[in-house]
C-alpha cells in the first residue's frame, strides 16, 4: 500500500511546533492528491490547517500507531522519522520511567537525574548470559553483548560511550567497568577487577570538575582496555586521556569549579597529615574561587578525598606517592596566590616576602630567587650576546599560570602512568574490551580551541559509525538473501579533509605557530585565502576574528583567539630549568621524563630576529599535532575491534528528575548521530518480522483455508501478497519479512479493525443472550407466582368440622402408643444395667486380690536382689583394687625399660650422626689441601719464571750496551764510512728490539696469567671455607632435628610398649636389653677412640698443609701461632671451624706475600722500561748520524764485513732463548709431578676415610638390623596381647550370659518359694483351693523342664549388629559408599539400607567396647561421603541417595543414643539396641553439617536444572490459547524457544521436572519433611526468577502475560495438591508472583484501583509496584496505559510501607533447612545384607 494511502480520517501526523519541536494533530479529512491544505484537529480541539503543495506535497510525517509507541527497539516503529524517536523517548522516560532504549545497535541512556535501583548486583546477575534482545535496554546488556563476543568470535570489543556533558558519559562506563569486574571475577589473590573500579574515583577526582552543565563533568577524553586471560577473567587494564583541559587549572567560568582534588585538599586542611601544606580554605586561593563556586550540593569533599586515598591505596599506590602528590597540588594553589605587581616601565615583580612563594618554593624544593627572577623576565639570545628583558605584569602572570598548567599535566599523566602500572598483571592477554568514555559534539556561544579538537574527534568516531552500521545492514541482508541497494547517506569525509588533510585548518595552524611572529589574525587571514572555495567554510558576516565550519551535526562558529597560544602549549624554557634542578625528586623527574620522551616539545620564546628552527613536527609537536596523532591511534583500535554504541543524552539543562525538554533532546539526537541511523534505516526496510511472529500476530487476518496450511512460512507469504498489493513495500527473507516504512501501521489497522468487528458480532450475540435470558428469568417466576395462588385457593375450598375432628383422634391415639413403647424400653436398659454393675464389681474384687499376692511377691524377689546386688558390688571392688595393684606394678617396670631404651637409642643415633658429620668433614678438608697444594705448585712455578726472566732481560740488556758502546767508539774513528752500512744496521737493531719486546709482552702475559691464578684461587679457597662454614651450621641443625625425631620416635615406642608391659612375662627381658646396652656403651667407645684417632690425623694433616704453605714465607713463630697449641683431639665441629678459621689465616699470609713480591716485579720492570726508553733515544741519535756520514762509500765493505762478525752474536741471544724454553718446560714437569704425588695422597687419604665409613656404616646397619628385630618382638606381642583381648572379651560376654541365666533362675526359685509359704499359711482354711494350687504347681515345674530340656532347637535370636574385622573397614566402606550405585533394585526396594548397615556395624563396635574402632569407623564413613559428594557434585540422583542416607543414618544415631528425647517412641527391642558404652553426640553434629552441605549441593543442582526453563515455561509459552502477547520486537530479537517452530520449554515441562525430582527423592526414601523443604526453596526459585524477568522486561508487563502467568500458578498448585505438598507452604513462595500477575490484570485507573492496589500487593515493595505500573504495555489499541498521575498516586500510598527497597529478588536465598527427628520402625534384627552388595566378610550377630 503507497504512503499516501494512509492519509486518512482518523489517522494522526505530526506537524513541527515551536514550544515542542513537533505536536500532533489528527486528520479530519481524506487526503486527496491535488490538495492545498491538509485539515487538522489539534489535541486541544482547535482546528488547523496545514499547508501543501500541490506540485511536489510535502505531507507531514505520520504518528504510530499507539500499539507501537513505547517500544524498546525504536526500530520496531512504523514511520521511522525524527519525531516518532522523540515521542518514543518522551513516552519511555517520562511516563514508564525508562532510561534507555535501543535504536539499532545503539543504546541511547537518558539521564534521570536521579539514583535508580537498576544496578544492583542482581540486575547484573540477571543479565549475565541473557542474549540482547531478551531483557529490556540497559548497559548491562550491552556489556554483556560485548563479553559474549569476546567469548564467542575470540575478537576484541570496545564500547563507545558519547554525549554531552551532563549526559551520563562518565556514570555509563563506570557501570559498564563495574559490570565486566563482577561477571568476570579473576581467581588470582590480586583483584585486579576491583583496581579496575578504583580507579575511576581516582581519574574522577583529578579529571573532572563542576560546570554549568554537569557537576561531574569529566575534563579529558579515556579509552579504558580491560584485558581478558583464555578463561576470559580479567587481568589487567589500561588507559589512555586525551585533551586533559588545563585552562581549568587557572581559570573557571562563573558558576564552575576547578578540579575536584583542589576542593577535597582543602577541606581536610586540618588533618595531620596535610598540616605541613600550609591549606587554607578553598575560597581563599585564587585557582579555586574563581568561578565563585566552591561547593557542590550534596557532595561532601570530605568523605570524597577519603574515598580517594582509599582507592589509591587499593591501587597499591602507597603514602609516600599520595604524599608527593598532594605536595605538587598544594604548590599550584600556592602558586596561584604569589600576587605580582606591575613596577612601571614595562617590568613587573614578585615580592620575595610573599608567604605563598616561600610555601610554593619549599613544597617544590626550587629556588626562590630562581623563580621570582625568571616569573618575571626573559632571556633573549641574540647572534653574538644573551640578553636578560624583564617582563610586564601581563606576560608575567600568563607564564605563572603556564607553569601552573603544565606542572597538573604532568602531576596527571603521571597518576595515569602509575594506575595504568598498578592494573598490569602477569599473564598473557587472550583479548581485551575497551571503554570509550569521550565528549560530545560540543557547540556554545563561545567556541574555542578545545571545542574544535572535540567535534573534529567526533567527525572521526560518526565516520566510523556510519561505516559500521552500513557494514551491519549489508550483512544482514545479504544473510536473509535480499538484494542490496546502495543508500544515500551523509559522508563526513569532507569535513575530516578539511580539518586533517594538508593545508588544510591543523596543517595551517602548525605552519602558523612556527613562526615567532605568527598571531591568531594572521592564521585567520590564511583560512580565508585559502578555504575560501570550500562549501563547508565559511566566514562569519559581522566578524573578522572568526570562521564557520559545516559539521554532521551542525554549523559552529568559532573564535580564532587563543588558537595559537593553546596549540603551542608555550613555556618558558628558563622555568623548565628551574623545575629540572628541583631537590624534589618527584618533580624533577616529571621534567627529565618529558625531556627524554619528546625532545624540544616546548616552544621557547625566541627574539625579533631568532635562528632557523627545524621543520620536523617530531621535533616540534604541537598540541594538535599530537592530539590528531593519538585520535588516529584510537581509531586504528577502534577499527581492529567490534564496537558497541551508547549514546547518553541530557534531557534537560536544569538537572531535575524525569523533566523532558524536547528542543534539548532532538538537538542532542541530531548532534550523536541517532536521527541519521533511523534516516537511513527508513530508506530500506525498517520493520522487520519473523515469519513466526507475523503468523502469531496476523494469524487474526487469515483466512480458513489459509489457517489450515501446516506449512506457516508460505501462509505469511500468502496472506501478505493478499494484504498488501505492491511488492516493492515488503522482501521475503530466508527467516524474515522485511517492510517498508509504514506497512506494519498499515497491517496494525486491519488487525484493528478485523477486531472491532468481532468485538461488535461479539457483543450483539452478548447482548442478545443476556436479554434472552432475562426474560427467560421473568417468565419462570411469573409460572411459580401462579402455582401459589392456585395452591392457597384450593385449600381453603377442601378444609372442614369432620376433618379436623379425625386430626384430634389420630394425636390422641399417637400419645398413648409411644408413653407405652418408651416404658418397655426403660425396664429393659434397666435390667441390662443391673446385670452389668454386678460382673463388674466381682471383676474388681479379684483385680485387687491379685494385685495384693503381686506386691507380696515383689517383697520378697527384692529381698533376694539386694543381698544379690550387695555381694556383686563387693567383689566388683575387690577386683578393681587387684587391678590398680598390678597395673602400679607394670608401670614402674616399663618406666625403667623406656628409659634403657631411649639412652641407648640416643647413643646410637649420635654415633649415627657424628660418623656422618665427620666422613663429610674429611672429604672437604681434603679438597681443601688439594686447592692449596696446587697453588702452591703453580705460585713456585710462577716465581721461577719471574727470576728466569729477569735474569736474562738483565743479560741481554748488558750485552747491548756493550755492544753500543764499541759501536760509539768505532764511529767516532769511522764516520765517513758508516753511511753505506746505515740501512743494514738499522734493520738489524730492529730485529733485536722487536725481539726483546716480544720477549717482554711473554713476559708480562705469563705474569698477568699467575696473579689472575692466584685472584682465581684465593676466592675459590674463601667460596671453599664459607661453604664449609654453612656445611658445619647445617649439621648442627640436622643434628638438633635428628635429636628430636629420636625422642618423638623414642615416644611412640614407648606407647607401642604399654600394652606389651601389662604381662608379667617381659620382666625377664630385662637383664637382655642391660647386655645390650652395655654391648652399644663399649661400641660407643670404640667409635669415641676411632674419632680421636681420625681428629688427630686430620689435625696433623693441616699443620702439614699449612707448613707446605708458609714454609718459605714466614718464620716459624708464625707458623706455629696458625696451629693449635693444646693437645687435645679435634673431634668436635667447633674445633673443626678452628682448624678451617687457621688454612684460612694462612692463606691470608700467603697472598699478602704474594702482593709484596708483585709489587717488587712491578718495581723491577718500571726500571727496566726506563733503560729501554734511554736505549731507543741513543738509538735515534745514531741513526741521525749515520745519515749525516752517507758520503762515506769506500769504507763501506770494510765496515760491512766487521759487522757481520759482530752479529754471531744473535746466533748466542737464540741459544738464550731456547734455553729459557727449555726450563719452563722443566718446571711445568716438575708441577705435574707434584700435582700427581698430591692426587696420589688425596687418593690415598680418601680411601682410608672411605674404608672407614664404610666400617661404621655396616655397624649402624647391624644396630638398625637389632632394632627392627625388637620392633618385629614387640609387634608379635602385641598382637598376642591384642588375642588375649578378644578372648577375655569373649570370656567376660560368656560370663555376663551365665550370670543372667543364674539371677532369672534364682528369681523363678525364689517367686516359687514366696507362692508355697502363702498357700501354707491358708491351708486350714482353703483345703480345696491347696490341692488346686499344688496340682498348678506341679504342671508348672514339669512346663519348666520340659521348656529346659527344648531350648536348644529353638531358632538363634539376632541382636541387631553386624560383625566385621578392623581389617575389613576399608572394604565395608568401599562396597556400601564408594562403589554403591543409587538404581540397583536392592537398594531401591529397602530405602535407607546404607545407613541401616553402617549403623549395625556401629553397634557391634560399641558393643565390644573399642572406641578406637568405632571413631575409625565413623571418620571413614564421614570422609567416604564427603569424597562421592566431592567426586560426583553434579550428580542429581547419586546426591539424593546420600541426603536420605545420611539422614536416616543421623536419625538412626539418634534413636538408638539412649537419650530420653529421642526413646519415646521406641518399642521394647528398640531400646534394648540402644548404644551402650559411647556418646556419639559430636559425630551426629558432624553428619548434620554434611547432611547440610549436601543439601544444598542438591538443592543447586536442581536449581540449574529447571532454571533454563523457568523463563520460557512460565512467561513466554502461551499456556491459554488464543492469548497471543506478541509484538514487533525491532532489530534486536529474542533468541527464546517461542520463536522457533518447535517449543522447547513450557509450563509442562517444569511440572515434568518436578515430578522428575519427587519421584527420585521418594525412591531414595527421602523423609517427607525434608522432600517439603526443597519442594518450597523449587518453588521459590521459580517465582524469584519469573517475577526478576517482569521487572527487566517491558514486553512481559501486560495485561494477557498476567492471565497466563496466573493459568501456570494454578498448574504448579494442582502438581502440589496431586503431591500431598499443601503443607509445604511451597505456594505461598509464588505470592509475590501472584500478586503481580493480578496487578497486571486489575484496573488502574481511578482512585479506588489505587487504594485496592495497595491492599492486595502486600508481597511486593513500593519499588516493584511502580515499576510494574511504568512498565504495563498494552497489547492492543483496546487496552490503555497507566497514566503517570496514577503511578504518582500508587506510589504516595505505598511510599511509608515498610520492607525491602530492592526491585529484584534474591536467587540465591536459601531457606534454612531443618532435619526433624523422625524414629525408624525398621526392626535391625529382622535385617539381611543382600549378597549383591558383596558384603560375605559381616555375619549377623
Amino acid at each position: 500500500m503507497a504512503l499516501l494511502e494512509l492519509y486518512t480520517e482518523f489517522n494522526r501526523v505530526w506537524i513541527p511546533d515551536a514550544e515542542h519541536v513537533w505536536k500532533s494533530a489528527e486528520i479530519v479529512r481524506d487526503f486527496q492528491s491535488g490538495d492545498k491544505v491538509l485539515e487538522l484537529l489539534l489535541e486541544d480541539g482547535t482546528k488547523h490547517h496545514h499547508p501543501l503543495d500541490p506540485s511536489t506535497p510535502r505531507l507531514p510525517p505520520l504518528r504510530n500507531p499507539d500499539i507501537l509507541v513505547g517500544e524498546n527497539d525504536l526500530t520496531a516503529l512504523s514511520y521511522l522519522h525524527e519525531p516518532a524517536v522523540l515521542h518514543n523517548l518522551r513516552v519511555r522516560f517520562v511516563e514508564s520511567r525508562i532510561i534507555y532504549t535501543y535504536c539499532g545497535i545503539i543504546l541511547v541512556a537518558v539521564n534521570p537525574y536521579k539514583q535508580l535501583p537498576i544496578y544492583g548486583d542482581a540486575i547484573i546477575h540477571a543479565y549475565s548470559g541473557q542474549n540482547m534482545g531478551d531483557m529490556d535496554p540497559h548497559i548491562f546488556a550491552v556489556a554483556e553483548e560485548a563479553y559474549k563476543q569476546m567469548a564467542r568470535n575470540h575478537k576484541n570489543q570496545s564500547i563507545i560511550v558519547s554525549g554531552e556533558s551532563g549526559a551520563g558519559k562518565t556514570v555509563s562506563a563506570r557501570y559498564a567497568m563495574r559490570y565486566f569486574a563482577i561477571v568476570s571475577k579473576s581467581g588470582s589473590n590480586t583483584r585486579v577487577e576491583d583496581k579496575v573500579l578504583a580507579s575511576n574515583p581516582v581519574t574522577e577526582a583529578i579529571g573532572n570538575a563542576k560546570t554549568t552543565r554537569n557537576d561531574n563533568s569529566s575534563r579529558f577524553g579515556k579509552y579504558t582496555e580491560i584485558s581478558f586471560d583464555r578463561r576470559y577473567r580479567i587481568i589487567g587494564a589500561n588507559m589512555r586521556t586525551y585533551l586533559l583541559e588545563k585552562s581549568r587549572v587557572v581559570f573557571q567560568a562563573d558558576n564552575e569549579r576547578n578540579y575536584h582534588i583542589f576542593y577535597q585538599m582543602c577541606s581536610c586542611a586540618q588533618l595531620p597529615e596535610f598540616k605541613s601544606l600550609r591549606l587554607l580554605s578553598a575560597d581563599k586561593f585564587q585557582y579555586t574561587s574563581i568561578g565563585g563556586d566552591i561547593t557542590i550540593e550534596g557532595v561532601d569533599d570530605k568523605k570524597d578525598m577519603e574515598e580517594t586515598r582509599r582507592t589509591f591505596s587499593l591501587l597499591g599506590l602507597k603514602e609516600d606517592f599520595q604524599s608527593d602528590v598532594f605536595k605538587v597540588l598544594a604548590a599550584i594553589l600556592h602558586l596561584g596566590n604569589v600576587e605580582i605587581k606591575d613596577s612601571g616601565k614595562d617590568k613587573s615583580s614578585v615580592s620575595l616576602s610573599d608567604p605563598h612563594l616561600a610555601v610554593c618554593c619549599e613544597l617544590l624544593a626550587v629556588s626562590v630567587e630562581g623563580l621570582v627572577r625568571w616569573l618575571c623576565h626573559r632571556r633573549i639570545v641574540l647572534v653574538a650576546e644573551t640578553v636578560v628583558k624583564p617582563v610586564t605584569k601581563e606576560r608575567a602572570v600568563n607564564a605563572r599560570d603556564a607553569l601552573a598548567k603544565h606542572i597538573y599535566a604532568l602531576l596527571f599523566d603521571c597518576i595515569i602512568n602509575r594506575i595504568n602500572t598498578a592494573l598490569q598483571v602477569p599473564g598473557k592477554q587472550h583479548a581485551f574490551i575497551g571503554v570509550l568514555d569521550i565528549y560530545g559534539f560540543e557547540t556554545f556561544d563561545i567556541n574555542s580551541f578545545e571545542q574544535f579538537c572535540i567535534n573534529y574527534a567526533n567527525e572521526k568516531l560518526q565516520q566510523q559509525f556510519n561505516l559500521h552500521v552500513f557494514k551491519l545492514e549489508q550483512e544482514e541482508y545479504m544473510k536473509e538473501d535480499i538484494p542490496w541497494t546502495l543508500i544515500d547517506f551523509y559522508d563526513n569525509q569532507p569535513v575530516i579533509d578539511l580539518i586533517e588533510a594538508k593545508m588544510g585548518i591543523l596543517d595551517l595552524l602548525d605552519e602558523e605557530c612556527l613562526f615567532p611572529q605568527g598571531t591568531d589574525q594572521t592564521w585567520l587571514m590564511k583560512l580565508y585565502s585559502y578555504m575560501d572555495t570550500n562549501p563547508l567554510f565559511e566566514k562569519p558576516r559581522l566578524s573578522n576574528e572568526a570562521f564557520v565550519i559545516q559539521h554532521f551535526a551542525d554549523k559552529v562558529e568559532y573564535q580564532c583567539r587563543g588558537f595559537l597560544e593553546k596549540n603551542r602549549d608555550t613555556l618558558y624554557e628558563e622555568l623548565v630549568d628551574i623545575m629540572r634542578a628541583s631537590e624534589f625528586p618527584f618533580l624533577a623527574l616529571f621534567f627529565h621524563e618529558e625531556e627524554k620522551s619528546t625532545a624540544n616539545s616546548k616552544v621557547k620564546v625566541r627574539p625579533a630576529r631568532p635562528g632557523l628552527k627545524p621543520a620536523n613536527k617530531q621535533l616540534r609537536a604541537s598540541v594538535g599535532d599530537k592530539f590528531s596523532s593519538s585520535l588516529s591511534l584510537l581509531m586504528e583500535t577502534l577499527n581492529a575491534t567490534t564496537p558497541h554504541y551508547v549514546r547518553c543524552i541530557k534531557p534537560n539543562d536544569e538537572k531535575l528528575p524525569f523533566e523532558y525538554d524536547s528542543r534539548r533532546v532532538v538537538q542532542q539526537l541530531r548532534a550523536c548521530g541517532v536521527l541519521e541511523t533511523i534516516r537511513v534505516s527508513a530508506q530500506s526496510y525498517p520493520s522487520r518480522w519473523t515469519y513466526i511472529e507475523f503468523y502469531s500476530r496476523y494469524s487474526i487476518l487469515m483466512s480458513h483455508q489459509e489457517s489450515d496450511l501446516r506449512d506457516k512460512k508460505q501462509t505469511c507469504k500468502d496472506v501478505l501478497q493478499r494484504l498488501i498489493q505492491d511488492p516493492n513495500q515488503y522482501k521475503f527473507g530466508r527467516t524474515k519479512i522485511f517492510f517498508r516504512a509504514g506497512q506494519v501501521a498499515y497491517l496494525e489497522k486491519l488487525r484493528l479493525d478485523r477486531l472491532r468487528g468481532a468485538s461488535v458480532t461479539i457483543q450483539k450475540h452478548v447482548r442478545g443472550w443476556s436479554q434472552r435470558r432475562k426474560y427467560l428469568r421473568m417468565r419462570e417466576a411469573a409460572i411459580i407466582l401462579q402455582q401459589y395462588i392456585r395452591g392457597k385457593r384450593t385449600i381453603r375450598k377442601m378444609v372442614s368440622a369432620a376433618t379436623l375432628k379425625r386430626g384430634w383422634a389420630t394425636m390422641v391415639i399417637q400419645r398413648h402408643w409411644r408413653g407405652y413403647r418408651t416404658r418397655q424400653i426403660y425396664q429393659l436398659v434397666r435390667l441390662a444395667s443391673v446385670t452389668i454393675q454386678a460382673f463388674t464389681r466381682g471383676w474388681m474384687a479379684r483385680k485387687r486380690y491379685k494385685k495384693m499376692i503381686e506386691e507380696n511377691k515383689a517383697l520378697v524377689i527384692q529381698k533376694y536382689a539386694r543381698a544379690w546386688l550387695a555381694r556383686r558390688r563387693f567383689q566388683t571392688m575387690r577386683r578393681l583394687v587387684m587391678n590398680v595393684q598390678l597395673s602400679f606394678r607394670v608401670q614402674k617396670l616399663r618406666k625403667k625399660i623406656e628409659d634403657q631404651n631411649k639412652e641407648s637409642r640416643g647413643l646410637m643415633e649420635r654415633l649415627t650422626s657424628l660418623a656422618s658429620t665427620h666422613a663429610q668433614t674429611v672429604d672437604r678438608l681434603q679438597a681443601v689441601e688439594a686447592q692449596l697444594e696446587k697453588s702452591t705448585s703453580q705460585k713456585a712455578s710462577v716465581v721461577a719464571r719471574e727470576k728466569k726472566g729477569k735474569e736474562d732481560a738483565t743479560q741481554t740488556i748488558i750485552q747491548l750496551r756493550q755492544e753500543i758502546n764499541v759501536l760509539i767508539l768505532e764511529k767516532k774513528k769511522l764516520d765517513q764510512k758508516f753511511e753505506a752500512s746505515t740501512k743494514e744496521a738499522k734493520e738489524n737493531f730492529d730485529v733485536i728490539k722487536g725481539s726483546l719486546l716480544d720477549e717482554k709482552e711473554t713476559e708480562a702475559r705469563l705474569r698477568k696469567i699467575a696473579e689472575n691464578n692466584i685472584e682465581i684461587q684465593r676466592q675459590d679457597h674463601e667460596k671453599e671455607v664459607e661453604a664449609l662454614k654453612e656445611e658445619i651450621k647445617r649439621l648442627k641443625e640436622e643434628r638438633v632435628t635428628l635429636h628430636r625425631k629420636v625422642e618423638e620416635e623414642g615416644q611412640v615406642s614407648s606407647d607401642l610398649q604399654e600394652q606389651v608391659l601389662q604381662l608379667t612375662k617381659l620382666v625377664k627381658t630385662i637383664p637382655e636389653l642391660h647386655r645390650d646396652l652395655n654391648n652399644l656403651q663399649n661400641q660407643r667407645n670404640n667409635m669415641d677412640r676411632k674419632m680421636k684417632q681420625h681428629s688427630e690425623q686430620a689435625r696433623a694433616k693441616m699443620t702439614e698443609i699449612t707448613r707446605q704453605l708458609l714454609g718459605g714465607v714466614v718464620e716459624e713463630e708464625v707458623l706455629l701461632g696458625l696451629t693449635p697449641n693444646d693437645s687435645e683431639e679435634i673431634y668436635e665441629v667447633e674445633d673443626l671451624l678452628a682448624a678451617f678459621e687457621g688454612l684460612h689465616k694462612a692463606t691470608r699470609i700467603l697472598e699478602t706475600h704474594q702482593r709484596e713480591q708483585k709489587e717488587g716485579y712491578e718495581t723491577k720492570l718500571e726500571g727496566l722500561q726506563l733503560k729501554v726508553d734511554h736505549l731507543q733515544n741513543e738509538n735515534s741519535k745514531l741513526q741521525n748520524l749515520f745519515q749525516e756520514k752517507s758520503n762515506v762509500n769506500e769504507n763501506i765493505r770494510q765496515e760491512v764485513s766487521r759487522l757481520s762478525s759482530e752479529n754471531s752474536v744473535l746466533p748466542e741471544l737464540k741459544l738464550q732463548v731456547s734455553e729459557l724454553q727449555r726450563q719452563k718446560q722443566e718446571l711445568e714437569l716438575h708441577g705435574k709431578e707434584l700435582n700427581r704425588e698430591l692426587a696420589e695422597k688425596t687418593e690415598e687419604i680418601t680411601n682410608t676415610l672411605q674404608a672407614k665409613i664404610n666400617e661404621e656404616t655396616s655397624q649402624r646397619r647391624h644396630f638398625e638390623e637389632k632394632a627392627e628385630a625388637l620392633e618385629e618382638v614387640k609387634r608379635q606381642l602385641q598382637s598376642q596381647v591384642e588375642d588375649l583381648e578378644e578372648e577375655n572379651d569373649h570370656l567376660r560376654r560368656q560370663q555376663l550370659m551365665e550370670s543372667e541365666a543364674k539371677s532369672k533362675l534364682r528369681e523363678e526359685t525364689s517367686q516359687l518359694t514366696a507362692v508355697n509359704m502363702d498357700f501354707e499359711e491358708q491351708l486350714d482354711h482353703r483345703d480345696r483351693l491347696i490341692k488346686k494350687l499344688q496340682n498348678q504347681i506341679k504342671s508348672f515345674e514339669s512346663a519348666q523342664k520340659v521348656k529346659q530340656t527344648s531350648a536348644p532347637a529353638l531358632p538363634k535370636e539376632y541382636l541387631g549388629m553386624l560383625e566385621y574385622k578392623r581389617e575389613d573397614e576399608p572394604k565395608l566402606i568401599q562396597n556400601i559408599i564408594l562403589d554403591l550405585k543409587p538404581k540397583g533394585v536392592v537398594v531401591n526396594m529397602i530405602p535407607g539400607l546404607p545407613a541401616y548397615i553402617v549403623f549395625m556395624c556401629v553397634r557391634f563396635a560399641d558393643y565390644l567396647n573399642d572406641e578406637a574402632k568405632l571413631k575409625s569407623l565413623m571418620n571413614a564413613i564421614i570422609c567416604a561421603v564427603k569424597k562421592v559428594i566431592m567426586d560426583y557434585p553434579k550428580d542429581f540422583e547419586l546426591l539424593s541417595f546420600w541426603l536420605s542416607n545420611t539422614y536416616q543414618l543421623l536419625n538412626c544415631l539418634k534413636q538408638y543414643s539412649g537419650e530420653e528425647e529421642f526413646m519415646k517412641q521406641n518399642t521394647a527391642r528398640q531400646k534394648k539396641n540402644c548404644l551402650q558404652n559411647f556418646d556419639l553426640s559430636e559425630h551426629r553434629q558432624i553428619l548434620s553439617d554434611l547432611a547440610i552441605h549436601i543439601y544444598h549441593q542438591f538443592i543447586t543442582v536442581m536449581e540449574k536444572s529447571i532454571t533454563p526453563g523457568i523463563v520460557p515455561g512460565m512467561l513466554e509459552h502461551e499456556s491459554l490459547q488464543g492469548i497471543s502477547s506478541m509484538k514487533p520486537t525491532g532489530v534486536r530479537k529474542r533468541s527464546n524457544s517461542i520463536y522457533e517452530d518447535s517449543e522447547t520449554y513450557s509450563i509442562s515441562s517444569i511440572i515434568q521436572q518436578l515430578t522428575v525430582f519427587h519421584s527420585t527423592m521418594n525412591q531414595h526414601g527421602m523423609e517427607q519433611g525434608l522432600i517439603k523443604q526443597a519442594v518450597k526453596q523449587l518453588f521459590y526459585q521459580v517465582g524469584a526468577i519469573t517475577l526478576n524477568n517482569i521487572m527487566l522486561r517491558k514486553d512481559m508487563c501486560s495485561c494477557r502475560k498476567g492471565m497466563q502467568i496466573r493459568c501456570n500458578i494454578s498448574y504448579l498448585e494442582e502438581w502440589l495438591k496431586e503431591k500431598e505438598l499443601q503443607s509445604s507452604n511451597a505456594i505461598d513462595t509464588l505470592r509475590p508472583l501472584s500478586q503481580a500477575a493480578w496487578l497486571l490484570q486489575v484496573n488502574k485507573s481511578t482512585d479506588d484501583d489505587a487504594k485496592e492496589i495497595t491492599d492486595k500487593c502486600t508481597e511486593l515493595n513500593p519499588v516493584q509496584i511502580v515499576k510494574i505500573l511504568n512498565s504495563y504495555t498494552p497489547i492492543d489499541d483496546f487496552e490503555k496505559r497507566v497514566s503517570s498521575s496514577f503511578v504518582r498516586k500508587v506510589q504516595s500510598l505505598v511510599h511509608d510501607r515498610d520492607g525491602s527497597t530492592q526491585m529484584m529478588l534474591d536467587t540465591d536465598y536459601r531457606f534454612q533447612v531443618t532435619f526433624p527427628f523422625c524414629p525408624s520402625p525398621q526392626a535391625l534384627e529382622l535385617l539381611q545384607v543382600p549378597n549383591s552388595l558383596h558384603l560375605g566378610f559381616l555375619t549377623r550377630i
